[in-house]
């Protein structure tokens, strides 16, 4: 296929303006607008009088030109609400449809391209956040990620499919990018090779991922992916949208063995097409090296390469103030190399500092998680979300709360994950617990709810998806967590060597609070 320059896509916007406009018009109804307006990258939010705009950040990259760009978005059009999503995009609310336009157009110029960022197209190409600086990773991963994500923008104008797709990259077992149970992952090995993982998927009827091989060429990725695109051309379901995910493969065709020998039929049909997908790519080298100067403390991350390091960044709900963005910005702008990555817990990492200029982006940043706990997960909630059931941003806030004035102690709670709807864009399914926005009738009357799942875990080879424990009304969960943290930390251990032994415990604890 041919490569798609992005500053093609301008001539894509008038139609864009042409709906948009008669949708705030009032003539064009809101699922209809729904459908078309995700090729680009937007929606309309709840309630139909603002929209939001996804700015996709391949392999969660926002390099200095990127978060420049966003920035100034922010400071020109007022923009108070900035949403890191779990995969690792950059979503602004709250916009009118001038603002759209305007920010839609301008990101080409430095290599943002929104169209593909909704709708039934391939998504945003995850990358583990640290690759190319852990200490730990196999091998820097990111290199694939963005040749993949060049890739697939071809697709998006190609033959329809099913819905979208999601394809990701790991560089190492701890999963962070879930690429074990997402519509299409590359898991790095130690040996320096990827093992692929195919058709799975969080939501309604969770699946995790079939290995559909191991050992491949990281110069090899390509072939996989037009055989994934292939596959669910051929098998997924056109005709029924709640059962249109790549995970729905799986049963369809009579299970996990018969999916994977599908794809691999596919596979075949690629590698015999004669098509040329072999790729060449170079790893950055990153030049820049220590100054003697160090940095310490909960939020750092000592990088490979000597003397530099990594600042974390956990905004409360993955939502930084617009202030705190745009100072980051100009912050980052005078540091050589630095560059924010976004992680799929939606945080960010500030890369390639020396000590001294750690401690400055530290500085700047302490408005954000201070514990474990409060880097805890949400979607953007029912509030401005279209679908969304329950307003999962206020519970969270509610919960750290409840949580700070109980004086728990850091470590004594895990991270936990709250989706206001079954879509699982808060990943409820994995976390060590988590939250998904449901409904429950008390005396006849509707009350906010969310459903209970207990020990969830991301782990390559250790995946679990949590116990489905029961409803919780939603007034009552900060009060269940403060209880459970009070146990916790009676115990002297931290959550997750606690948990071990005490998963019926947080069950026991639950169950005076289920409704």
């Amino acid at each position: 296929m041919n490569k798609i320059e992005p500053l093609s896509w301008k001539q894509e916007m008038q139609a864009f303006k042409e709906k948009t406009e008669a949708f705030y018009k009032g003539e064009i109804k809101k699922n209809e607008y729904k459908g078309f307006s995700g090729l680009y990258g937007s929606y309309a939010q709840k309630g139909g009088q603002a929209s939001m705009l996804r700015l996709r950040m391949t392999a969660g990259r926002v390099t200095k030109e990127k978060m420049a760009f966003t920035a100034d978005a922010v400071r020109r059009f007022n923009i108070q609400r900035i949403h890191f999503t779990t995969c690792e995009t950059i979503q602004l609310h709250d916009l009118q449809p001038d603002m759209v336009y305007d920010i839609m157009e301008g990101a080409l110029s430095c290599g943002i391209v929104t169209m593909g960022g909704g709708g039934d197209f391939p998504r945003n190409v995850m990358c583990s956040p640290l690759s190319g600086v852990e200490a730990d990773e196999y091998f820097d991963v990111i290199p694939y990620a963005e040749a993949a994500a060049e890739y697939l923008m071809n697709f998006i104008k190609a033959e329809k499919m099913p819905r979208k797709l999601k394809v990701c990259f790991s560089n190492s077992p701890k999963n962070f990018t879930h690429a074990t149970y997402r519509d299409l992952g590359f898991t790095a090995r130690e040996d320096g090779k990827f093992d692929v993982y195919s058709a799975g998927g969080l939501g309604n009827n969770p699946r995790f991922g079939v290995k559909v091989a191991e050992g491949i060429e990281p110069d090899k990725i390509l072939y996989y992916i037009k055989a994934m695109w292939l596959t669910f051309r051929a098998y997924g379901n056109y005709d029924n949208r709640a059962k249109a995910r790549t995970r729905y493969m799986q049963e369809a065709l009579g299970g996990a063995e018969n999916y994977k020998k599908a794809y691999l039929e596919k596979l075949d049909e690629v590698l015999a097409s004669g098509e040329d997908l072999t790729i060449s790519v170079s790893a950055p080298v990153c030049t820049k090296t220590g100054d003697d100067s160090a940095a310490s403390g909960s939020r750092v991350i000592t990088q490979k390469q000597d003397g530099l390091y990594t600042v974390a960044w956990h905004p409360i709900g993955g939502q930084p103030s617009a202030e705190t963005f745009c100072r980051l910005s100009d912050l980052l702008s005078e540091i050589p190399d630095a560059e924010m990555r976004l992680a799929p817990d939606e945080g960010a990492y500030i890369i390639n500092l020396t000590g001294s200029e750690a401690q400055k982006v530290l500085e700047l940043t302490n408005d954000g998680a201070q514990t474990l706990f409060e880097t805890s997960v949400s979607c953007i909630g029912a509030s401005i979300c279209q679908v969304g059931l329950r307003d999962s941003q206020a519970l969270l806030k509610a919960c750290i709360n409840a949580v700070r004035e109980a004086a728990i102690p850091d470590g004594a709670l895990p991270q936990i994950h709250i989706s206001g709807c079954p879509s699982s864009c808060g990943t409820h399914q994995t976390g060590a617990l988590g939250f998904r926005g449901a409904a429950k009738s008390i005396d006849g009357k509707s009350q906010p709810a969310f459903v209970l799942y207990i020990n969830g875990k991301e782990a390559q080879g250790k995946e679990a998806f949590g116990h489905e424990a029961g409803t919780i009304l939603q007034d009552s969960i900060p009060s269940f967590l403060v209880e459970l943290g009070q146990t916790v930390a009676a115990s002297g251990k931290p959550y997750d060597a606690w948990i071990a032994d005490n998963t019926n415990v947080v069950d026991k604890i639950a169950a005076k609070y289920l409704v």
